[in-house]
């Protein structure tokens, strides 16, 4: 990329991409323009791509400006944090665990949202800032509140949004537990995924306000959620796009070793054998999976795979009592199936 092709990529080619979209609307595209990406995204990224949870190497500002800058303007996430901060070298960590979320995301859920003049909102999971930028300049910072877990990014974040001339209240604590102290709220955003409503964030939100924020089941798969909060401190709504978000810290699952589930016995140990005519391959992909974990609660897959080209897909329930796996040959129209337990996952 020539230094003239970096300088056509910016702020208003992101703009149009995502006005074609129509995931920016007339509403919020002031505060697009007076809150630029790049000023909330630190000089260590991890590009990501559109529609997919996967990471490039690591680009640093300094070393590849160009690369950088062209990443920031992509309608894509970019990863800022692997391992709970615990990883920073080269290459990637395990888990990413903060982002800048894809555009196309950010402003989709902030319609949703639906805020109005004058109006509160709690913002959970504070990231690099930007989405709380954007608040602040539609609302006042006076009315924003954002909840970040990691001392470190709410640091960063809040010096990112001094220098940007907004001043919310940036507040270091537990997602889950929002912010009772300015409560009730109009509005509550959140930028991680969960498996429950926080009881905390619908006793937080006034009747009548909107929480938006995107679940998944146990299993895979996600989707963001609109729910309107009742006199009764209810909630409820539909589901309005598919998302994918890394899970808010209070709600990560824990998996444990399959030796738990065999009793150190070898593999199938107890386990009755079967065969199927559903591939392992036919469930793998996101709506699928949204699917499958919302009618089997409480289980999870995890796929184990071979030099080959074959696989074993295996599902484990959260309470460590039933287990099964499906064994994926490429061509084979049936496949082996064997499963131990109260539950047949």
């Amino acid at each position: 990329m020539t230094e003239h092709t970096a300088k056509e990529v910016g702020p208003k080619g992101l703009a149009s991409v995502l006005m074609e979209k129509g995931a920016l609307t007339s509403d919020w595209l002031p505060a697009f323009e007076a809150v630029p990406r790049h000023a909330f995204v630190p000089d260590a990224i991890w590009p990501g791509r559109a529609g997919m949870n996967r990471q490039s190497d690591r680009v640093i500002r300094s070393e590849e400006p160009e690369d950088w800058w062209a990443a920031v303007y992509r309608d894509a996430p970019v990863t800022t944090q692997w391992d709970d901060g615990s990883y920073t070298g080269p290459g990637k960590g395990t888990s990413p665990t903060s982002s800048n979320s894809m555009p196309t995301m950010v402003f989709s859920m902030l319609h949703e949202l639906s805020v109005e003049d004058g109006q509160t909102v709690l913002e959970i999971g504070t990231g690099t800032g930007w989405n709380a930028a954007l608040l602040s300049h539609r609302l006042g910072a006076q009315n924003v509140v954002t909840v970040e877990v990691d001392e470190s990014s709410a640091k960063d974040a809040r010096t990112r949004l001094n220098l940007a001339g907004f001043r919310p209240l940036v507040h270091v604590g537990d997602g889950a537990q929002g912010y009772p102290q300015r409560a009730p709220y109009d509005r509550l955003i959140a930028t991680c995924s969960i498996d429950s409503v926080p009881s905390a964030w619908r006793a937080q939100v006034r009747p009548g306000g909107i929480i938006v924020t995107p679940w998944g089941p146990t299993y895979g798969g996600e989707a963001v959620a609109r729910l309107t909060v009742a006199e009764d401190g209810s909630a409820s709504g539909p589901f309005v796009g598919s998302s994918a978000f890394m899970r808010m810290r209070a709600q990560r699952l824990r998996r444990t070793h399959v030796r738990e589930y065999l009793g150190g016995r070898k593999w199938p140990a107890d386990g009755v054998r079967s065969v199927s005519a559903l591939s392992p391959d036919d469930v793998g992909d996101w709506p699928t999976m949204f699917a499958v974990g919302v009618q089997v609660p409480n289980a999870f897959p995890r796929m184990e795979s071979y030099d080959d080209g074959t696989y074993t897909l295996w599902l484990r329930d959260t309470a460590v009592t039933s287990w099964a796996t499906a064994d994926y040959v490429p061509g084979k129209d049936e496949f082996e199936v064997y499963q131990s337990g109260p539950r047949n996952l």
